[in-house]
């Protein structure tokens, strides 16, 4: 799973590496999003990506993946992504790593 944020917007995708294929995705540029949500360089923006992106993952049958934050340290809004994914039932590891 990798996560990509700018200052205004915050996407992630679930990639399959070994074909170069993406399996999921979601972010805050989506126009369904956008619709509903006025910020999408927010915490609870975030937080919505994160959950939407556990349920597209489980709707496709995935379960578990690694977490690639690519350099972004682990607080705000890259937390607030993984803690929601976690708690929609995808297995990223346990909190805090």
């Amino acid at each position: 799973m990798c996560v990509f944020r700018s200052s205004r917007h915050i996407s992630v995708q679930i990639v399959d590496d070994s074909v170069g294929k993406t399996l999921a995705s979601a972010s805050t540029y989506e126009k369904d999003f956008r619709a509903t949500n006025a910020n999408g360089g927010n915490v609870a923006a975030a937080a919505a990506i994160g959950k939407t992106i556990a349920e597209r993952a489980l709707a496709v049958g995935i379960t578990a993946v690694a977490f690639d934050r690519k350099g972004y340290m682990y607080h705000g809004r890259v937390q607030a992504l993984a803690d929601a994914a976690r708690d929609a039932g995808l297995d990223i590891g346990s909190k805090g790593e």
